[in-house]
């Protein structure tokens, strides 16, 4: 068995950006009334020429960038995402191909805003079995087209973008100081009805208290079960990344965790809920800014559409 470790990351937002200012000319909201429930000040928004994969293919080059490494290093793509248009080719062979990756294999996973866990435990797991060398990770949406932009309950809380880390095999004994935590992951299938994304067009739905109140009392002890299998105390974290869906679930939640010495993500403020795309973006900010540092554990903590969480700790690369 290999260990597995984050060799780099990478983040890409459309230049677009709407502020809650200019959803006020759209729907009955204010500034005021955006910022007090949701705490979302600005969010970017992809343009009908910016397909999901294309965010997923620049967020993918500069995590390729920054580790160093060609497309043709990539042996495995694996892309999250709920907001694909076609069912085949898939998000990760539409990435493959806008790279000129010359033979990865390629798979999509929906599992909305807890994508991007579920996608880096398969990664960490194919790694671990030989089953992979590299593999890129992504999390990519265009939460904007499956959106109801004159339902002021959700229309406020969504943005557009994508994050990415390239996973590597390391020597099994690196996995404490430089690896990916065991996972801790699961669902409340019963309660999957929450959030939505269905019909045809797509449109988005939630049920706000619902998420609201199953967030803040379940899904603390579950994280800091994840901490526990990576042999850690949440004292000892240096950064929280939990899906950035409301900042009235983020510091509720990072609170209860008990992560009292990390940073905590707070992206949501100027990107807004970018579903699987969300804890790889803030993520890649906080190690771009400096905020962490080579060797730090961070817990990622995804949860949301069908009440599915998934979360590790990992190392900071």
């Amino acid at each position: 068995m290999n260990g597995s470790r984050i060799a780099a990351v990478g983040h890409y937002q459309p230049a677009k950006v709407l502020t809650n200012e200019d959803l006020a000319g759209l729907v009955d909201t204010s500034d005021e009334w955006i910022t007090s429930r949701v705490g979302i000040r600005t969010r970017h928004i992809a343009g009908p020429d910016e397909p999901v994969d294309e965010l997923a293919a620049h967020a993918a080059a500069k995590a390729l960038a920054a580790a160093g490494l060609a497309a043709s290093d990539i042996d495995l793509v694996i892309v999250a995402t709920s907001t694909a248009v076609d069912r085949s080719p898939n998000m990760a062979a539409r990435v493959a191909h806008r790279l000129a990756m010359p033979s990865p294999a390629t798979m999509d996973l929906n599992v909305v805003c807890a994508g991007f866990t579920h996608a880096l435990a398969t990664a960490d797991h194919a790694v671990r079995a030989g089953g992979s060398t590299r593999a890129l990770v992504i999390g990519a949406d265009k939460m904007s087209a499956v959106t109801d932009w004159t339902d002021r309950t959700t229309c406020v809380l969504v943005g557009d973008g994508a994050g990415a880390a390239v996973v590597e095999a390391c020597p099994a004994q690196e996995t404490g100081p430089a690896g990916i935590g065991p996972v801790m992951w699961g669902s409340v299938p019963e309660m999957g009805h929450a959030v939505r994304i269905e019909g045809t067009p797509s449109v988005f739905a939630q049920e706000g208290q619902s998420v609201y109140r199953w967030a803040t009392t379940q899904l603390p002890r579950i994280a800091r079960q994840a901490c526990e299998r990576a042999g850690l105390t949440p004292e000892e974290l240096a950064g929280v990344v939990l899906h950035q869906a409301n900042l009235r679930i983020i510091e509720p939640l990072a609170a209860k965790i008990g992560a009292v010495n990390a940073v905590v993500a707070r992206d949501v403020v100027e990107s807004g809920n970018t579903s699987a795309a969300s804890i790889p973006l803030a993520f890649s900010k906080l190690v771009e800014r400096g905020e962490i540092s080579t060797g730090d554990p961070v817990l990622l903590f995804g949860f949301g559409g069908n009440l599915s969480y998934a979360g590790q700790v990992v190392r900071c690369p």
